[in-house]
């Protein structure tokens, strides 16, 4: 399991929101599993800061003062290809969060809800979950439903193309943001065996990240 007091994940915090700075910071340093290793409150700070740092997380607001986080979002994406992306924001207008999780992102909390364990969410996507405010998940599986253009039947797939049942029992809970310990407790298999079937669906599905990989099978009619 990644995140270990002796192996922290490492995370960078990009805010402008002092604030909500400080108050994930305390949770982060708080928890000995979780290391915050920079921080910046705008984009062109972010650009220039997270060329000198390696970490492991990132956590972003979506509307930072000179600039929009979508685009520092895109930009990890091609320069730090093995990070996992929270967005932390207050925005939760359709079309943002369809976008965020479109660019890569696998957590999205609302920073006017209730939520109090942002080390816990760290954790979680480190560990090949997703982190999502409860009062979001059925709003984002809505928008991949209604982004639907045209729904390949599973009829027509071919034998390598398909989905099984446990997969598709797997897919149902990431979309849900359980990770794979999780899913592995809940349907009493190893994380292993969660991991080679997400594997497969990766490759049937033609996707890269787990949001893609929902999207892909909700186009398809899958779920």
């Amino acid at each position: 399991m990644v995140g270990q007091r002796e192996q922290p994940v490492r995370v960078f915090l990009v805010d402008d929101d002092s604030h909500i700075r400080r108050v994930i910071a305390q949770d982060l340093m708080g928890d000995s599993r979780t290391l915050l290793v920079g921080h910046a409150c705008s984009l062109r700070e972010a650009r220039k800061s997270i060329q000198q740092h390696d970490f492991d997380v990132l956590m972003i607001d979506l509307n930072l003062g000179d600039g929009e986080g979508l685009d520092l979002l895109e930009l990890v994406q091609g320069t730090h290809p093995h990070v996992q992306s929270i967005i932390v924001s207050v925005t939760e207008r359709d079309e943002k969060v369809f976008q965020a999780f479109e660019k890569g992102a696998v957590g999205y909390l609302l920073k006017n809800s209730w939520f109090g364990d942002y080390a816990q969410a760290v954790l979680q996507v480190a560990n090949g979950g997703a982190s999502i405010t409860p009062s979001l998940a059925k709003k984002i599986l809505s928008l991949v439903s209604r982004s639907q253009t045209y729904v390949v039947p599973a009829s027509s797939l071919t034998k390598e193309e398909k989905l099984s049942e446990r997969e598709i029992e797997i897919l149902k809970l990431i979309a849900c943001g359980y990770s794979s310990p999780e899913i592995s407790t809940q349907l009493k298999i190893s994380t292993l065996t969660v991991s080679t079937h997400v594997k497969n669906m990766y490759r049937k599905l033609q996707a890269k990240t787990r949001a893609h990989a929902v999207k892909a099978a909700s186009l398809r009619g899958l779920i």
